[in-house]
């Protein structure tokens, strides 16, 4: 082999495992690391603290009133809780259903929607006598002893805990590879980080915060996309720790349409560039001088491709170069390197994945793994601008399936 050609292919196979490999080992670290996750146990005789259930919904008619009837029936004191619907654009039929129920309805108009917007309308409408609060989205269905293990957990002087949020429906390929990957996510970001000593990764629902600290907060978001990734960012670059409650669930509607598959992984992609340009800076000085590892490891958490896109370019990757090496020779060491990061990648998936999971449905819909990578390859072409939108997720009837 001409020594240019050589010395040009060591140097992109080289890059090419160095690019993949990191994302590989980090995932594999914390995946490894979630196996060791034990929750805390419960305080006896916690404080009963007054409670408000923030559920803002933007023409969300088909699932609300079912999730406010079910968000009203949590076996926590009646008087110490109260459920709080922000209203945005929803029927009048659907307004006058929920004004017959013990709650209270918050109506907002925005010429521009969003969910950081109606939140801080709640909030400046909410008096000081609540003690904490709990973000819910409208397709959330709390399990009825949520509220107990949240209040619980602040007995702990903790300011903010994420809950366990599961999939409420797996009828489709879709559906089943969207809850597969939140489970995933909860067992690397929220399990994992907690027990190797770092904040859990909040998701914008199932998540509670002292009520004077969300009510700062919020009140100074600007996001338009990605609100709870802003959220984060503060609160990791303020030093405040995030927990998780792995046996707190929440229920959330996955979804099942194409369409809705591409606006939500565009929204979310769109989101993590845009934070990871405006923190990686600050997130290393603050490492730097006041040793903030949180807020670092969020950023760097920006730079992981998505895993569906991780397990395309591992595969391709890892398979071009091993065939190349064969054909070349005299790189036997590089093919190990490439055996070892595929590997090591499918530990993760091994580690992360619930033996709930195991079943003839999940197998079946693995098979629909290269549509969605190629999905995910759609929304990566046109996240350009995607956070700056408001793009509604559009939920269905399928969070019945769980009242």
């Amino acid at each position: 082999m001409n020594q240019m050609i050589h010395n040009i292919f060591l140097v992109l196979q080289s890059l090419g495992l160095v690019l993949i490999g990191w994302q590989v080992f980090y995932l594999f670290f914390f995946a490894l690391a979630g196996k060791f996750y034990r929750t805390k146990l419960p305080v006896k005789n916690p404080a009963i603290r007054k409670i408000a259930i923030l559920i803002p919904g933007y023409r969300e008619d088909a699932v609300i009133i079912q999730v406010a009837k079910e968000a009203l029936l949590q076996k926590y004191p009646s008087e110490t809780f109260e459920v709080v619907i922000i209203a945005d654009s929803f029927q009048s039929e659907t307004m006058s259903v929920l004004k017959t129920l013990p709650l209270r309805v918050i109506e907002v108009v925005f010429e521009k929607s969003t969910k950081a917007k109606a939140l801080n309308k709640a909030m400046q409408e909410l008096d000081a006598s609540f003690e904490l609060v709990v973000i819910l989205d409208a397709d959330n269905i709390m399990e009825k002893d949520f509220l107990q293990k949240i209040n619980t957990a602040f007995d702990d002087k903790c300011q903010v805990v994420q809950g366990h949020r599961k999939a409420a429906n797996t009828g489709n390929t879709l559906s089943i590879l969207d809850a597969l990957s939140e489970e995933i996510n909860n067992h690397i970001f929220r399990k994992g980080h907690r027990a190797a000593g770092l904040s859990a990764a909040i998701i914008g629902s199932g998540m509670a915060f002292r009520f004077d600290l969300f009510r700062k907060m919020i009140s100074e978001a600007t996001a338009v996309g990605g609100f709870d990734k802003e959220l984060e960012l503060k609160l990791l670059k303020n030093g405040h720790t995030i927990q998780y409650l792995d046996d707190a669930v929440v229920y959330d509607e996955k979804v099942s349409q194409e369409k809705d598959f591409t606006n939500q992984r565009r929204r979310w992609l769109s989101a993590q560039v845009f934070y990871f340009r405006r923190d990686f800076l600050s997130a290393l000085r603050y490492f730097f001088t006041k040793g903030n590892i949180d807020y670092l490891d969020k950023v760097i958490q920006f730079m992981l491709l998505p895993r569906i896109l991780l397990l395309g370019a591992v595969i391709i990757t890892s398979v071009s170069f091993i065939l190349l090496n064969l054909l070349l020779g005299g790189f036997t060491v590089f093919s190990i390197a490439w055996m070892t990061i595929t590997a090591f990648y499918l530990c993760v998936f091994l580690l992360s994945v619930p033996f709930s999971f195991y079943t003839r449905d999940t197998l079946k819909a693995i098979a629909g793994i290269p549509r969605g990578m190629w999905l995910m390859l759609v929304s990566l072409t046109r996240i350009r601008g995607a956070n700056q939108s408001f793009i509604h997720t559009t939920h269905g009837e399928a969070i019945k399936t769980k009242t």
